[in-house]
């Protein structure tokens, strides 16, 4: 309850003031006033020299003017200026929503003229809410309500101007909801009239992220359509463009290849669209790396076996003394043993390239040299 008497003071806050006008001086004019406003309504020309007229609503006479003066009025919130002609209702009301006629009589008191006249009374608009929603394939919904207004009418622009058929993709038949085709952004404008009030709402819109693609796929097929552009993965720019030939100062030629990043969105980080120079780099630093703990390695191996070499020559190369003794034999020999001393001399002797723990086999011969000295 405290709700509906809250919004009929909004509508009669609103409604306030508002002026309304209307010409009944052409016989069944249709008149609109605000509820809670006021109306003015032109009876009879204020040159017009007419000595009575009476104004009736549903038969009942409520109004009777003779020689510019007011001789009955029964409508407290009315107002008449005989001098222009003009009858006003203020603080209408939806009791003052009626069929009223006006008879015109001469000075004799004949009637020389009849008119009707009907006036509706409506509650102006008093508030626009426009909601916005993207739809799955892209499409953008709008829907546009009002608070108050009787009878409302809805109307649509789009940068100012009226929406087209190219891009309002359907609406329903109050107007109020329209859905918008995926490529239409601008300033979108609801305007909610009646015949008493005209109010409008706007508001900026943007596409909702969707693209128009138009391309071959891998195995040959055309993709045509609308996607959402951040997930789109059927139509993918290539990840290096062809190589071109540049030529150098010299005159060489060499090859240039220009490398741009896939087409990520603008989420993703930057660094990831360069992960493949980055791994290229890496590996040609791993490579090098091997490449020079080889060599160093294989250096200190060679200067290593050096001296082992030299050492086996000399080892080959031993001499070995032969103890030549001059055995005592039975005769003669004993005999000159015994005359004179003699004197040994050692013979020196090489093997050849051969090592020192081999042991000698077969035919291998030592030769020693002696000489006596008497």
């Amino acid at each position: 309850m405290e709700a509906v008497v809250g919004l009929l003071l909004v509508l009669f806050g609103v409604s306030h003031g508002v002026e309304t006008h209307c010409d009944g001086r052409q016989n069944r004019t249709q008149c609109y006033g605000a509820l809670g406003g006021s109306v003015d309504i032109q009876l009879i020309d204020s040159s017009a020299e007419i000595p009575k007229y009476d104004l009736l609503k549903n038969s009942l006479r409520i109004l009777d003017v003779r020689n510019n003066k007011v001789i009955l009025n029964t409508i407290k919130h009315s107002s008449v200026f005989p001098s222009n002609g003009t009858f006003r209702i203020n603080n209408l009301s939806r009791n003052d929503s009626d069929e009223y006629t006006l008879q015109t009589f001469d000075s004799d008191g004949q009637r020389t003229g009849e008119r009707t006249l009907h006036l509706f009374i409506q509650a102006p608009v008093s508030s626009v809410l426009l909601v916005s929603e993207c739809l799955s394939q892209g499409e953008m919904r709008v829907s546009c309500s009002s608070e108050g207004g009787d009878s409302p009418q809805y109307s649509w622009t789009l940068d100012g101007r009226t929406l087209t058929d190219a891009e309002l993709l359907s609406r329903n038949n109050e107007g109020n909801n329209i859905t918008l085709k995926q490529h239409v952004s601008g300033h979108l404008v609801c305007s909610v009239r009646n015949n008493v009030s005209d109010v409008s709402k706007g508001q900026r819109i943007s596409t909702c992220g969707f693209i128009f693609i138009n391309c071959t796929s891998t195995n040959g097929t055309q993709i045509f359509g609308w996607v959402y552009e951040a997930n789109n993965t059927l139509c993918v720019k290539p990840t290096t463009n062809p190589t071109t030939t540049t030529q150098t100062a010299g005159g060489k030629e060499t090859d240039k290849v220009s490398i741009e990043p896939t087409n990520i969105s603008s989420d993703t980080p930057w660094y990831i669209s360069y992960l493949p120079l980055i791994g290229g780099v890496l590996s040609a630093l791993i490579i090098f790396l091997v490449v020079g703990v080889a060599v160093i390695c294989a250096q200190r191996k060679k200067q290593s076996s050096k001296p082992t070499k030299h050492k086996e020559e000399d080892d080959d190369q031993d001499v070995t003394y032969a103890d030549v003794r001059i055995m005592n034999r039975q005769g003669k020999q004993v005999a000159q043993t015994a005359q004179a001393e003699v004197e040994v001399e050692y013979g020196q002797v090489r093997f050849s390239k051969r090592s020192r723990n081999s042991q000698p086999i077969g035919d291998d011969c030592m030769y020693a040299q002696v000489q006596k000295v008497r």
